[in-house]
């Protein structure tokens, strides 16, 4: 038993000699490290399109609600949903029996304004009496106008009927009649970093697209900025205008906005040499040394154009970086370099 136990012994320790990299004429000896195959690419200045794209949504350039200032029964309804309407055109009319009440009573007070400055001008009245008469028939004349305005409803600006919520004969009730949007010009609203408000002018022409026009593309500009910025989001909203003569967008269409900050002259490198680091959202690229080891460089990416990187931080030209075989790599990793 005791020869037994020994053997086994001497077979475990052999072994674990063995593991640890210990000499053993059953065993070979340690490899040595592999360097690892890579390309590489120096980095350069390159003049890069600061390009920004911003998703929207087309609005309507105006709304108007079309409703009388107080209650009555509708007499006419002259337009419907999907009408093209001019400014000033009548799209609804009201009952009229105020606004001939009104009628009367001005033609009233004007004849009886015209009796009294005759009279007055030969002296047969006084100034108090001609006064009086003479506001009775402004008061008369301002009333009459504004039932006229809320008898026969017109449009105030050119543009779509979007809603209409009653039928002829119907008793206006609060609600408006019709809604009416303006879409020759239409506005869009983006709102942009903070790091480029001094790049942002009102006159700027922007690139409009729309998902649901496929392959067409409009031209628009900022017209707007507002003065205040999202101390959540640090952006600050820009209004951007777009004709739309042809009337293709419409109030509620998806659209991206490209806007144009200019060119900088920024270092560039490859894309596939940018590598993620891994439990983080940062990203760096490796060096490649003089003594053919790697060290990793935290950068700071702009744009993305053509296949490659803009550096903002972290990169100088001249600066030689590895390509393909980066993913790979570890800071102190030897490398063989093969460009082909």
């Amino acid at each position: 038993m005791d020869r037994i136990i020994k053997s086994s012994a001497f077979a475990l320790a052999v072994s674990i000699l063995a593991a640890c990299g210990g000499k053993n004429t059953g065993s070979a000896a340690p490899e040595a490290e592999r360097a690892t195959l890579v390309s590489t690419a120096e980095a350069e200045i390159m003049e890069v399109p600061q390009t920004e794209v911003y998703s929207s949504t087309v609005e309507a350039y105006a709304i108007n609600n079309i409703a009388p200032q107080t209650g009555g029964r509708i007499q006419t309804i002259k337009v419907d949903v999907g009408s093209f309407v001019g400014k000033g055109q009548i799209l609804a009319t009201m009952d009229a029996a105020q606004l001939d009440q009104s009628r009367l009573k001005l033609a009233n007070d004007s004849t009886e304004l015209s009796r009294l400055r005759s009279l007055y001008e030969e002296g047969g009245v006084s100034k108090s009496d001609f006064d009086a008469a003479e506001m009775a028939f402004n008061v008369s004349r301002r009333s009459y106008n504004n039932l006229e305005e809320n008898t026969y409803l017109r449009s105030p600006i050119s543009g779509v009927v979007t809603a209409r919520n009653y039928d002829r004969g119907d008793l206006y009730s609060g609600q408006p009649i019709f809604v009416v949007q303006q879409i020759t010009p239409v506005k869009l609203r983006v709102g942009v970093s903070e790091s480029d408000y001094t790049k942002v002018k009102v006159g700027n022409v922007v690139e409009v697209t729309a998902d649901a026009l496929p392959g067409k593309t409009f031209t628009g500009k900022i017209n707007k900025i507002y003065p205040t910025m999202d101390a959540m989001t640090h952006t600050f909203v820009t209004e951007i205008l777009v004709q739309n003569s042809d009337r293709a967008l419409r109030p509620g269409m998806f659209a991206r906005v490209k806007v144009e900050f200019g060119v900088n002259n920024s270092v560039v490198v490859p894309e596939e040499s940018v590598v993620k680091m891994e439990g983080s959202g940062q990203r760096c690229v490796y060096l490649l040394r003089p003594e053919g080891v790697v060290e990793s460089a935290l950068v700071k990416l702009g744009r993305h154009i053509d296949g490659k990187y803009e550096i903002l931080e972290g990169l100088s030209e001249g600066d030689v970086v590895t390509v393909k075989g980066s993913t790979s790599l570890k800071d102190g990793g030897k490398v063989q370099v093969v460009n082909n």
